[in-house]
């Protein structure tokens, strides 16, 4: 079901004012309560989306952006047994082409389906892998992850007049000197760290690069980012995909407040959910050629990023939607992972 702009409902504001009066209760026992609901959190989230293999779970499929994730929270937990159980099976069961990156999809009693590699969950899992040996000491993890970091920046690199910018993946994304993008593969935060165990200017050059075009590709009413952007003499919205500001985007304004950006980069995103923060639903997408929106709400983990960026730089301040045994693992996924940006930005 889909709402335009001209037909958002308004709703009494009292019913507003209440659901922040229980948010913020809910923030208050979350502070009583402490690292014990922390590490509930993860063990919850383990039961729900990661296999005693190792292998987390997207419904039936596995992929390396998910593999990634799992590895970065164990590592947040200090969870070494999962750590190990996650990477190990990422190791062997991704880890099948001959450039050194990832092997994206799997799936039960086929294996690797898409050979394509994804660049976000090369960068999460060469992240996680050098957060690891940080804190484990490990060369094992040092070397793995500065491996494939080196893969990444030598196969999925390429230069253009606005800076290097990353491929998506390794096949299908440029075209007669056109590239598409996606740019919540810029993982901000991981930039640093992964220069320091692969010194190389591509790792900052890369995080310029990525605030450069966030600062240009802004369209529809709101000025957001779209799930793909085409590259090329101009920025646009490639048209064999969708025109969508999405479950890709919604990571934008995740990894730019972990990254410590500047407020005013959230000023898009911000925008676009003050606009329905009265409204009887909150809106998971938007297409950007129409400002029509999704008029079911969104799942907690983008309502989590929504309301850490409607507060931030005051990250402590942030409220977010308790955990749900039902949600999907996106979604979890999502809630997670902002949930440990507020530890690392706001110590909480």
């Amino acid at each position: 079901m889909v709402a335009t702009k001209g037909e958002i409902i308004r709703f009494n504001s009292a019913r507003h004012v209440a659901a922040r009066a229980l948010a913020l209760l809910a923030l208050l026992l979350a502070f009583v309560t402490g690292s014990a609901c922390a590490a509930s959190d993860w063990e919850q989230y383990q039961r729900a989306h990661v296999q005693a293999d190792g292998r987390v779970t997207d419904g039936a499929a596995s992929h390396s952006e998910g593999q990634g994730i799992g590895m970065l929270l164990a590592e947040h937990y200090a969870d070494r047994g999962a750590f190990d159980r996650i990477w190990n099976w990422t190791r062997r069961n991704l880890m099948v082409r001959d450039d050194g990156l990832l092997a994206w999809h799997w799936t039960p009693g086929k294996g690797v389906t898409d050979r394509n590699n994804a660049t976000d969950g090369d960068l999460l899992v060469a992240w996680a892998l050098v957060r690891a040996a940080q804190r484990w000491n490990s060369s094992e993890y040092r070397s793995a992850g500065t491996s494939l970091a080196r893969s990444v920046r030598e196969k999925l690199v390429r230069p253009t007049p606005r800076g290097p910018v990353l491929l998506p993946g390794a096949e299908g994304f440029e075209k007669n000197g056109v590239l598409v993008v996606n740019l919540s593969y810029w993982i901000f935060p991981a930039f640093p760290e992964l220069a320091r165990a692969d010194p190389s200017p591509v790792w900052p050059q890369l995080a310029e690069s990525g605030r450069r075009l966030l600062a240009e590709a802004q369209f529809g009413r709101w000025g957001l980012p779209p799930n793909w952007l085409q590259v090329g003499d101009r920025l646009a919205l490639p048209p064999d995909r969708p025109a969508l500001f999405g479950y890709d985007a919604i990571r934008i304004p995740l990894y730019l407040m972990w990254s410590g950006a500047s407020e005013g980069t959230l000023k898009p995103f911000r925008a676009f959910w003050e606009y329905f923060r009265n409204a009887p639903f909150f809106p998971a997408w938007t297409r950007l050629d129409d400002d029509s929106v999704d008029s079911h709400d969104a799942l907690k983990g983008v309502r989590a990023i929504a309301a850490a960026a409607e507060v931030y730089p005051m990250l402590e301040q942030a409220q977010l939607p308790a955990s749900g045994s039902a949600e999907p693992y996106y979604s979890d996924a999502l809630l997670m992972l902002t949930r440990v940006m507020l530890w690392e930005r706001a110590g909480r």
